[in-house]
């Protein structure tokens, strides 16, 4: 069965427009999002920004942070230090897993 892009979850499909219908806030502010290096959507060849569902996730996560009272700076810096948690996590695992190697 061939796959389609909207089943892949980091294909950019989604406007701005619809993911602000979606999400229930301003076009303007998705763009403040993308100045402040927040969520970054790829670009369409024409230069429009394009959402995938996981950045669309990332928007949800920004917004209730910044409901939360978070500045869009600490909400880059909380979704930094998550990303670098979650890599070494990952390397952490590869080095379990070949040390376990190693044994058996």
């Amino acid at each position: 069965m061939v796959r389609l892009p909207f089943d892949d979850e980091h294909a950019p499909l989604y406007s701005v427009g619809q993911v602000a219908d979606m999400l229930n806030v301003e076009q303007a502010f998705l763009r403040r999002l993308d100045e402040y290096d927040v969520v970054r959507p790829a670009r369409s060849p024409g230069g429009q920004r394009r959402y995938t569902r996981h950045e669309i996730g990332h928007l949800q996560n920004a917004i209730s942070l910044i409901g939360e009272g978070m500045s869009l700076t600490a909400v880059r810096r909380i979704f930094e230090l998550q990303q670098e948690i979650a890599d070494l996590r990952a390397e952490l695992a590869r080095e379990r897993a070949a040390r376990e190697a190693d044994r058996g």
